[in-house]
Protein backbone atom coordinates (compact mmCIF):
# COMPACT_ATOMS: atom_id res chain seq x y z
CA UNK A 1 0.00 0.00 0.00
CA UNK A 2 1.43 3.38 -0.98
CA UNK A 3 2.17 5.73 1.90
CA UNK A 4 -0.57 8.23 2.79
CA UNK A 5 0.09 11.61 1.30
CA UNK A 6 0.64 14.38 3.79
CA UNK A 7 -1.60 17.43 3.42
CA UNK A 8 -0.10 20.46 1.72
CA UNK A 9 0.64 22.98 4.43
CA UNK A 10 0.18 25.78 1.92
CA UNK A 11 -3.54 24.96 1.41
CA UNK A 12 -6.16 26.65 3.61
CA UNK A 13 -7.97 24.26 5.92
CA UNK A 14 -11.78 24.25 6.20
CA UNK A 15 -11.91 25.59 9.73
CA UNK A 16 -15.08 27.07 11.25
CA UNK A 17 -15.49 30.81 10.91
CA UNK A 18 -14.99 32.61 14.18
CA UNK A 19 -17.51 35.36 14.93
CA UNK A 20 -16.67 37.97 17.50
CA UNK A 21 -19.18 38.56 20.27
CA UNK A 22 -21.81 41.02 19.04
CA UNK A 23 -20.67 40.81 15.38
CA UNK A 24 -23.14 38.73 13.38
CA UNK A 25 -22.35 40.21 9.96
CA UNK A 26 -20.37 37.15 8.83
CA UNK A 27 -23.19 34.79 9.74
CA UNK A 28 -25.72 36.97 7.94
CA UNK A 29 -23.52 36.91 4.83
CA UNK A 30 -23.36 33.12 4.85
CA UNK A 31 -27.13 32.88 5.36
CA UNK A 32 -27.67 35.29 2.47
CA UNK A 33 -25.61 33.10 0.13
CA UNK A 34 -27.75 30.13 1.19
CA UNK A 35 -30.99 32.03 0.53
CA UNK A 36 -31.83 32.19 4.24
CA UNK A 37 -32.02 34.77 6.99
CA UNK A 38 -31.66 34.50 10.71
CA UNK A 39 -35.00 34.17 12.51
CA UNK A 40 -36.12 37.53 13.88
CA UNK A 41 -39.09 36.08 15.73
CA UNK A 42 -37.15 34.61 18.65
CA UNK A 43 -36.97 31.12 17.08
CA UNK A 44 -33.77 29.14 16.77
CA UNK A 45 -32.14 28.33 13.46
CA UNK A 46 -32.91 29.84 10.06
CA UNK A 47 -36.14 30.64 8.26
CA UNK A 48 -36.95 30.94 4.59
CA UNK A 49 -36.29 34.45 3.27
CA UNK A 50 -39.76 34.66 1.66
CA UNK A 51 -41.47 34.65 5.07
CA UNK A 52 -39.82 37.87 6.26
CA UNK A 53 -39.06 39.61 2.98
CA UNK A 54 -39.52 43.39 3.22
CA UNK A 55 -40.80 43.34 6.82
CA UNK A 56 -39.16 46.12 8.83
CA UNK A 57 -37.72 45.51 12.27
CA UNK A 58 -38.50 48.36 14.61
CA UNK A 59 -39.03 49.33 18.23
CA UNK A 60 -42.58 50.18 19.44
CA UNK A 61 -41.78 53.87 19.90
CA UNK A 62 -40.79 54.14 16.25
CA UNK A 63 -44.32 53.13 15.21
CA UNK A 64 -46.32 55.25 17.63
CA UNK A 65 -48.40 58.07 16.13
CA UNK A 66 -49.09 60.95 18.49
CA UNK A 67 -52.66 62.12 18.96
CA UNK A 68 -53.80 65.72 19.46
CA UNK A 69 -55.39 66.76 22.72
CA UNK A 70 -59.13 66.05 22.82
CA UNK A 71 -61.67 68.84 22.88
CA UNK A 72 -63.80 69.21 26.00
CA UNK A 73 -67.44 70.04 25.30
CA UNK A 74 -69.53 72.26 27.57
CA UNK A 75 -71.16 69.15 29.06
CA UNK A 76 -67.77 67.61 29.90
CA UNK A 77 -67.62 65.00 27.14
CA UNK A 78 -64.19 64.80 25.51
CA UNK A 79 -63.87 64.00 21.81
CA UNK A 80 -61.62 64.66 18.82
CA UNK A 81 -62.77 66.51 15.72
CA UNK A 82 -60.92 66.02 12.43
CA UNK A 83 -58.41 68.74 11.66
CA UNK A 84 -59.77 70.94 8.89
CA UNK A 85 -63.22 69.37 8.69
CA UNK A 86 -64.83 72.16 10.67
CA UNK A 87 -64.52 74.22 7.50
CA UNK A 88 -67.22 72.02 5.95
CA UNK A 89 -70.26 73.96 7.19
CA UNK A 90 -72.88 71.23 6.76
CA UNK A 91 -70.95 68.42 8.47
CA UNK A 92 -71.14 66.91 11.98
CA UNK A 93 -68.37 64.54 13.04
CA UNK A 94 -66.19 63.36 15.91
CA UNK A 95 -64.23 60.52 17.53
CA UNK A 96 -65.04 59.95 21.19
CA UNK A 97 -62.61 59.16 24.01
CA UNK A 98 -63.31 57.40 27.30
CA UNK A 99 -63.24 60.68 29.22
CA UNK A 100 -66.09 62.87 30.37
CA UNK A 101 -69.07 60.58 30.95
CA UNK A 102 -71.01 59.02 33.81
CA UNK A 103 -70.17 55.29 33.54
CA UNK A 104 -68.53 53.68 36.57
CA UNK A 105 -68.04 50.15 35.23
CA UNK A 106 -64.47 50.47 33.96
CA UNK A 107 -62.86 53.09 36.17
CA UNK A 108 -61.42 53.19 39.68
CA UNK A 109 -63.70 54.09 42.57
CA UNK A 110 -62.08 57.47 43.08
CA UNK A 111 -61.94 58.33 39.36
CA UNK A 112 -64.47 60.50 37.53
CA UNK A 113 -67.09 58.83 35.36
CA UNK A 114 -66.27 57.66 31.85
CA UNK A 115 -67.82 58.01 28.42
CA UNK A 116 -68.61 54.37 27.58
CA UNK A 117 -70.88 54.44 24.52
CA UNK A 118 -71.44 50.70 24.13
CA UNK A 119 -74.24 48.70 25.71
CA UNK A 120 -71.83 46.26 27.33
CA UNK A 121 -72.77 43.62 29.87
CA UNK A 122 -70.78 45.25 32.67
CA UNK A 123 -72.26 48.76 32.38
CA UNK A 124 -75.67 50.08 33.30
CA UNK A 125 -77.90 50.72 30.29
CA UNK A 126 -79.08 54.03 31.71
CA UNK A 127 -75.49 55.25 32.08
CA UNK A 128 -74.67 54.35 28.46
CA UNK A 129 -77.82 56.05 27.20
CA UNK A 130 -76.88 59.18 29.13
CA UNK A 131 -73.35 59.04 27.70
CA UNK A 132 -74.72 58.81 24.18
CA UNK A 133 -76.80 61.88 24.83
CA UNK A 134 -73.72 63.73 26.12
CA UNK A 135 -71.66 62.76 23.08
CA UNK A 136 -74.44 63.62 20.66
CA UNK A 137 -74.83 67.01 22.28
CA UNK A 138 -71.06 67.58 22.18
CA UNK A 139 -70.96 66.95 18.42
CA UNK A 140 -74.24 68.54 17.29
CA UNK A 141 -75.11 70.97 20.14
CA UNK A 142 -78.49 69.19 20.35
CA UNK A 143 -78.91 66.24 22.77
CA UNK A 144 -82.04 65.08 20.89
CA UNK A 145 -80.26 64.45 17.59
CA UNK A 146 -81.09 60.85 16.51
CA UNK A 147 -78.19 58.39 16.49
CA UNK A 148 -78.14 55.33 14.21
CA UNK A 149 -75.71 52.52 15.07
CA UNK A 150 -75.13 48.91 14.02
CA UNK A 151 -74.76 45.47 15.49
CA UNK A 152 -71.18 44.94 14.35
CA UNK A 153 -70.06 41.47 13.27
CA UNK A 154 -66.53 41.95 11.82
CA UNK A 155 -67.79 41.70 8.25
CA UNK A 156 -67.70 43.75 5.06
CA UNK A 157 -71.48 44.26 5.10
CA UNK A 158 -72.69 47.83 4.65
CA UNK A 159 -76.19 49.30 5.17
CA UNK A 160 -77.64 52.39 3.55
CA UNK A 161 -79.93 53.96 6.17
CA UNK A 162 -82.58 56.65 6.30
CA UNK A 163 -83.80 58.88 9.11
CA UNK A 164 -86.55 56.34 9.83
CA UNK A 165 -83.93 53.79 10.89
CA UNK A 166 -83.24 55.85 14.01
CA UNK A 167 -86.45 54.39 15.47
CA UNK A 168 -85.51 50.79 14.61
CA UNK A 169 -85.58 48.57 17.70
CA UNK A 170 -82.99 46.06 16.49
CA UNK A 171 -79.95 47.59 14.78
CA UNK A 172 -78.82 46.24 11.42
CA UNK A 173 -76.10 43.57 11.41
CA UNK A 174 -73.26 45.19 9.48
CA UNK A 175 -69.94 47.03 9.87
CA UNK A 176 -70.49 49.93 7.52
CA UNK A 177 -73.22 52.55 7.36
CA UNK A 178 -74.00 55.11 4.65
CA UNK A 179 -76.62 57.84 4.56
CA UNK A 180 -77.78 60.94 2.75
CA UNK A 181 -80.38 61.70 5.44
CA UNK A 182 -80.08 65.06 7.19
CA UNK A 183 -80.48 65.75 10.88
CA UNK A 184 -79.17 62.34 12.09
CA UNK A 185 -75.83 60.97 13.24
CA UNK A 186 -74.53 57.59 12.11
CA UNK A 187 -71.92 55.88 14.23
CA UNK A 188 -69.79 52.79 14.70
CA UNK A 189 -68.23 51.52 17.94
CA UNK A 190 -64.61 50.53 18.54
CA UNK A 191 -62.24 49.51 21.31
CA UNK A 192 -59.09 48.68 19.25
CA UNK A 193 -60.45 48.26 15.73
CA UNK A 194 -60.08 51.14 13.30
CA UNK A 195 -62.93 53.65 12.78
CA UNK A 196 -63.11 55.31 9.37
CA UNK A 197 -65.50 58.15 8.48
CA UNK A 198 -65.92 59.64 5.01
CA UNK A 199 -67.89 62.47 3.44
CA UNK A 200 -68.65 63.45 -0.14
CA UNK A 201 -68.34 67.24 -0.03
CA UNK A 202 -70.29 67.79 -3.25
CA UNK A 203 -73.19 65.33 -3.00
CA UNK A 204 -73.40 65.41 0.81
CA UNK A 205 -73.20 61.68 1.41
CA UNK A 206 -71.56 60.42 4.62
CA UNK A 207 -70.45 57.01 5.85
CA UNK A 208 -68.76 55.29 8.80
CA UNK A 209 -66.91 51.97 8.82
CA UNK A 210 -65.71 49.57 11.51
CA UNK A 211 -62.46 48.01 10.28
CA UNK A 212 -60.90 45.33 12.43
CA UNK A 213 -58.36 43.06 10.78
CA UNK A 214 -61.11 40.76 9.48
CA UNK A 215 -63.09 43.60 7.95
CA UNK A 216 -59.92 45.12 6.58
CA UNK A 217 -58.80 41.94 4.86
CA UNK A 218 -62.32 41.77 3.36
CA UNK A 219 -61.83 45.31 2.01
CA UNK A 220 -64.77 46.89 3.82
CA UNK A 221 -63.53 50.45 3.25
CA UNK A 222 -62.55 50.02 -0.39
CA UNK A 223 -65.77 48.22 -1.38
CA UNK A 224 -67.95 50.65 0.56
CA UNK A 225 -66.52 53.66 -1.25
CA UNK A 226 -67.31 51.75 -4.42
CA UNK A 227 -70.89 51.39 -3.25
CA UNK A 228 -71.11 55.13 -2.63
CA UNK A 229 -70.04 55.63 -6.22
CA UNK A 230 -72.52 53.09 -7.58
CA UNK A 231 -75.59 54.14 -5.58
CA UNK A 232 -75.08 57.88 -5.18
CA UNK A 233 -72.77 58.84 -8.03
CA UNK A 234 -70.00 59.90 -5.64
CA UNK A 235 -66.64 60.75 -7.17
CA UNK A 236 -63.46 59.83 -5.28
CA UNK A 237 -61.97 63.27 -5.83
CA UNK A 238 -64.89 64.78 -3.91
CA UNK A 239 -64.52 62.47 -0.89
CA UNK A 240 -62.60 63.23 2.29
CA UNK A 241 -61.82 60.54 4.86
CA UNK A 242 -60.58 60.36 8.44
CA UNK A 243 -59.05 57.34 10.16
CA UNK A 244 -59.60 57.47 13.89
CA UNK A 245 -57.75 56.01 16.89
CA UNK A 246 -57.28 52.24 17.13
CA UNK A 247 -54.65 49.76 18.21
CA UNK A 248 -51.53 51.12 16.53
CA UNK A 249 -48.69 49.21 14.88
CA UNK A 250 -46.69 49.83 18.04
CA UNK A 251 -48.98 47.42 19.92
CA UNK A 252 -51.16 45.43 17.49
CA UNK A 253 -49.49 42.00 17.69
CA UNK A 254 -50.91 39.30 15.42
CA UNK A 255 -50.15 35.72 14.48
CA UNK A 256 -48.83 34.17 11.30
CA UNK A 257 -52.39 33.34 10.23
CA UNK A 258 -53.20 37.05 9.91
CA UNK A 259 -50.08 37.59 7.80
CA UNK A 260 -51.20 34.75 5.55
CA UNK A 261 -54.68 36.25 5.18
CA UNK A 262 -53.26 39.60 4.11
CA UNK A 263 -50.74 37.92 1.81
CA UNK A 264 -53.63 36.23 0.01
CA UNK A 265 -55.41 39.54 -0.65
CA UNK A 266 -52.87 42.36 -1.06
CA UNK A 267 -49.70 42.52 -3.14
CA UNK A 268 -48.38 45.14 -0.70
CA UNK A 269 -49.22 43.11 2.41
CA UNK A 270 -45.61 42.93 3.68
CA UNK A 271 -45.52 46.72 3.84
CA UNK A 272 -48.26 46.56 6.49
CA UNK A 273 -46.35 44.34 8.94
CA UNK A 274 -43.37 45.00 11.21
CA UNK A 275 -41.15 42.89 13.42
CA UNK A 276 -41.29 44.73 16.74
CA UNK A 277 -38.84 44.10 19.54
CA UNK A 278 -39.83 44.28 23.17
CA UNK A 279 -39.02 47.54 24.93
CA UNK A 280 -37.99 45.50 27.99
CA UNK A 281 -34.21 45.12 28.06
CA UNK A 282 -34.41 42.04 30.32
CA UNK A 283 -36.78 40.31 27.88
CA UNK A 284 -34.46 41.07 25.00
CA UNK A 285 -31.32 39.85 26.79
CA UNK A 286 -32.84 36.73 28.40
CA UNK A 287 -35.77 35.67 26.17
CA UNK A 288 -35.64 32.04 27.36
CA UNK A 289 -36.73 33.14 30.82
CA UNK A 290 -40.06 34.34 29.45
CA UNK A 291 -41.13 31.47 27.20
CA UNK A 292 -44.89 30.88 27.11
CA UNK A 293 -47.31 28.49 25.41
CA UNK A 294 -49.20 31.31 23.70
CA UNK A 295 -49.66 31.35 19.96
CA UNK A 296 -47.23 33.45 17.89
CA UNK A 297 -48.11 37.12 18.03
CA UNK A 298 -49.94 36.79 21.36
CA UNK A 299 -46.96 36.76 23.69
CA UNK A 300 -45.60 39.90 25.39
CA UNK A 301 -42.06 38.88 24.42
CA UNK A 302 -40.42 40.63 21.49
CA UNK A 303 -39.83 40.35 18.67
CA UNK A 304 -43.41 40.00 17.55
CA UNK A 305 -45.29 40.44 14.32
CA UNK A 306 -47.32 43.69 14.37
CA UNK A 307 -49.93 44.85 11.87
CA UNK A 308 -50.48 48.48 10.88
CA UNK A 309 -54.26 48.50 10.45
CA UNK A 310 -54.29 52.26 10.07
CA UNK A 311 -52.00 52.14 7.06
CA UNK A 312 -53.92 49.17 5.66
CA UNK A 313 -57.11 51.21 5.58
CA UNK A 314 -55.34 54.28 4.24
CA UNK A 315 -54.11 52.15 1.34
CA UNK A 316 -57.65 50.97 0.67
CA UNK A 317 -58.87 54.55 0.52
CA UNK A 318 -56.14 55.32 -2.00
CA UNK A 319 -57.08 52.24 -4.03
CA UNK A 320 -60.68 53.46 -3.99
CA UNK A 321 -59.52 56.61 -5.73
CA UNK A 322 -59.21 59.14 -2.89
CA UNK A 323 -56.36 61.61 -3.02
CA UNK A 324 -53.66 61.23 -0.37
CA UNK A 325 -54.19 64.80 0.85
CA UNK A 326 -57.89 64.05 1.40
CA UNK A 327 -57.14 61.33 3.98
CA UNK A 328 -56.55 62.43 7.57
CA UNK A 329 -55.02 60.10 10.17
CA UNK A 330 -55.96 61.19 13.69
CA UNK A 331 -53.23 59.21 15.46
CA UNK A 332 -53.20 57.67 18.90
CA UNK A 333 -53.08 54.07 20.06
CA UNK A 334 -55.95 52.62 22.08
CA UNK A 335 -53.75 49.84 23.46
CA UNK A 336 -50.99 51.97 25.01
CA UNK A 337 -53.08 55.07 25.81
CA UNK A 338 -55.66 53.48 28.07
CA UNK A 339 -56.07 56.69 30.04
CA UNK A 340 -57.61 58.22 26.91
CA UNK A 341 -59.19 55.25 25.11
CA UNK A 342 -60.89 51.96 25.85
CA UNK A 343 -58.90 48.92 24.70
CA UNK A 344 -60.34 45.43 24.41
CA UNK A 345 -56.87 43.90 24.17
CA UNK A 346 -55.16 45.87 26.91
CA UNK A 347 -57.99 45.18 29.37
CA UNK A 348 -58.32 41.51 28.34
CA UNK A 349 -61.85 41.98 27.08
CA UNK A 350 -63.20 44.06 29.97
CA UNK A 351 -63.66 47.37 28.20
CA UNK A 352 -66.16 49.98 27.18
CA UNK A 353 -66.57 51.32 23.65
CA UNK A 354 -65.73 54.54 21.87
CA UNK A 355 -67.74 55.80 18.93
CA UNK A 356 -66.99 57.52 15.63
CA UNK A 357 -69.91 59.57 14.30
CA UNK A 358 -70.68 61.63 11.24
CA UNK A 359 -73.81 63.36 10.02
CA UNK A 360 -75.37 66.01 7.77
CA UNK A 361 -76.77 69.08 9.45
CA UNK A 362 -80.45 69.78 8.71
Amino acid sequence: MPPRKKPDSTQKSATPISVRNGDITTVDTLFQHAGLVRSLRGKSGAVNRSRVDRIEHLAPEELFRAVPSPRTAANGARYMPVLGWEKIPWLWHGFSTRQGGVSRAYCAEDAPGELNLGYTQADERAAVAHNRTLFTEAVTSDPTTPLITLRQIHSNLVRVVTAADAARQQPWKADGIITKATGVLIGIQTADCIPVIVADRRRRIVAAFHAGWRGTVKRIVETSVGRMRAEFGCRPQDIVAAIGPGAGPCCYAVGEEVLSEFDSQFVYSRELFHEVYSADAVHNKYPMLFLTQRAPGHSPIGPGLHLDLIEANRRQLLDAGLRAQSIHVTGGCTHCQTDLFFSHRASRGYAGRMMAVIGIKP
